[in-house]
This record gives C-alpha cells, sequence and structure tokens, in this order.
C-alpha cells in the first residue's frame, strides 16, 4: 500500500470540517460522516461518492478497504489519534471513517421499478429500530422502506448508518408526509398489510397473499396511524406469549418479511 497524506495538525482547517459533519445534522446538509468497515464498504458498494476516506494513523488501513477505495478513485488519508480526539470529543471515535456527498432523496418512482414488498413505518422514530429494519428489509429482499414522521432530516444521520451498517443506501429509503404516502399507497395498486396486534392473520398466512404487498407498522405503543390503517387489506399479528406486553418493531418487521420471503420457497 502507498504511503498515505497523514492529517496530524489539529488546527487544519480540515479538521475543523470534520468537526462540524461529527455534530448532530440539522437542516439541510449535503456530506455526512459514514464510520466503521462494513457500513463504509456497503456504502461505497451502492455507488455513494466519497470525498475521502480516514483511518487512524496508528492502526493498519484495511486492505480490502484501500483496495475499493483504489478501484472507485477514492482518496485514503491518516489521521493521528489527536486530531480524532477533536473530531469526535466523547464520542466512541471510529477507526475509519469516511465524508460522503449524500444522495439525492429517493423518490415513490423508485419503488415502481424493482420488485419485493414495500415496508412503510408509521411514527416509528428510535433510529436503532429503523437501522435494523433497513438492514433486514435489504437481507430478506424487500423492494424499499418508507419513513413517515420519523423525525429524520436525512437518511444519511450517522446513527441510522451505524445501525442499518450501511444499508440505508442499499436500496430506496424514503422520508415522506403522511399524506403523500396515502394517496401513493391508493395509486401503487399495492396491497395494504397492517402489522397489528390485533391483526386476523398470522405470519404464517402472509406467503398465501400474492404480489408484492405493502407492510403497514407503526410506533410498537401505538401502531400506525388511523389515516393508513384504513387503507390496510388485512391485518397480521405475531401471537405472543402474554407475560409480554409487545414486540420490538424491529424484531416484528424482521418476522413478518421471513414469513413473505418464504412464499415461494
Amino acid at each position: 500500500m502507498p504511503d498515505l497524506d497523514v492529517l496530524a495538525d489539529p488546527s487544519d482547517p480540515a479538521v475543523q470540517r470534520l468537526s462540524d459533519l461529527a455534530k448532530p445534522a440539522r437542516g439541510t446538509v449535503r456530506t455526512a460522516i459514514v464510520e466503521d468497515q462494513e457500513p463504509l464498504v456497503q456504502a461505497l458498494r451502492a455507488g455513494v461518492r466519497f470525498v475521502e476516506v480516514y483511518g487512524e494513523s496508528t492502526r493498519e488501513f484495511p486492505g480490502d478497504l484501500a483496495a475499493l477505495c483504489a478501484e472507485l478513485g477514492v482518496t485514503v488519508r491518516l489521521v493521528e489519534p489527536a486530531v480524532l480526539t477533536k473530531v469526535f470529543r466523547s464520542e466512541k471515535r471510529p477507526k475509519v471513517f469516511g465524508v460522503a456527498n449524500i444522495p439525492a432523496p429517493a423518490r415513490f418512482s423508485a419503488l415502481a421499478e424493482g420488485t419485493g414488498d414495500v415496508l412503510v413505518l408509521d411514527g416509528v422514530k428510535i433510529v436503532g429500530n429503523i437501522g435494523a429494519i433497513v438492514r433486514t428489509a435489504v437481507g430478506l429482499g424487500a423492494r424499499g422502506v418508507v419513513l413517515v414522521d420519523s423525525d429524520l432530516p436525512t437518511i444519511a444521520d450517522r446513527r441510522v448508518v451505524r445501525a442499518s451498517r450501511g444499508h440505508v443506501f442499499s436500496l430506496p429509503v424514503l422520508l415522506e408526509t403522511r399524506e403523500r404516502v396515502a394517496r401513493w399507497l391508493g395509486e401503487s395498486g399495492l396491497r395494504v398489510v397492517d402489522v397489528d396486534m390485533d391483526g386476523s392473520l398470522s405470519p404464517e398466512s402472509l406467503g398465501a397473499l400474492e404480489g408484492d404487498v405493502a407492510l403497514l407498522l407503526g410506533a410498537e405503543k401505538t401502531g400506525a396511524s388511523d389515516v393508513l390503517q384504513d387503507l390496510a387489506a388485512d391485518t397480521v399479528s405475531v401471537p405472543i406469549d402474554s407475560r409480554v406486553e409487545s414486540l420490538n418493531v424491529s424484531v416484528v418487521a424482521g418476522i413478518v418479511l421471513y414469513a413473505r420471503s418464504r412464499r415461494s420457497a
């Protein structure tokens, strides 16, 4: 591996730019930090354009990541530990990270191009759950994920990228209003299935539903909104022991997606 440029001066303007990016995003942002090796690799493979990728100067830079960056023409630089401390402050600092140009927001048209079920998350706000669901959606062949009332300013939120292991860039993830989603669902032709504690169908019965569907999931405590539930042709629930009040929404999403993935087995 050739010698790499080292960012060593904490007063370097480039360090301040990185520090600004490490702060929580507010308003419109065009670049974001993607941290850790797996999310970086997944984002690069998904076609996300990176300004630069960085590694800690006291550690060996991962060879496969270096090769991928070289293949895609992405500059790699090393960073001294003191600089990383300034950038990430009290946070756990990543061994490798990159500055990515945030892709343009996905639109409903992107969902018309693929196959597979669509997940609609209505009022799901916990970023760890969103990231886990997105990762599961990719793993089990979903077409895309639509986020309603998530409070996220961008899908490139560092926490979501981390929780999804970079797969938030691997399929269309939309940030949309409830009204626009309701209109799209009405026009899409997709059968809407509401995943709810009081559903009449079991997960196993999802395999009998022909064609792609829209799986509607709400927050664990409140469920989906009436506006979107009213569009559902079917309701499904996951039976659980009475000692457990409810299941985490990311767990439920995994169960119903797996049930749907088995329909052609």
